[in-house]
């Protein structure tokens, strides 16, 4: 059974919470308000991984870099922007 899972930490209000997949929780009898103890370890990515540098280099094109780095964010102005054209799509 699988102990080790990446999540990322979020925010939650004033705090900072992590999800546990429910494919992990059903495994592990894992309910709400069951006590668990998480073992935190903080990981780096390597510069070239965030920029594209790496061994992805080729792979993604730039508009696929942005889309990641934005992927969750989007401005009033770009949410405007999309209901704009989907009324002009239809």
């Amino acid at each position: 059974m699988q102990n080790e899972i990446k999540t990322i930490a979020r925010k939650w209000g004033n705090s900072v919470a992590v999800i546990i997949p429910n494919e992990i929780a059903s495994k592990k009898h894992i309910k709400e308000n069951t006590e668990v103890t998480i073992s935190i370890e903080r990981t780096r990515p390597k510069a070239g991984d965030l920029w594209g540098f790496g061994r992805d280099r080729f792979k993604k094109t730039a508009q696929e870099l942005k889309d990641e780095a934005r992927e969750g964010w989007i401005s009033n102005s770009d949410r405007k922007r999309e209901e704009e054209w989907l009324k002009a799509k239809k």
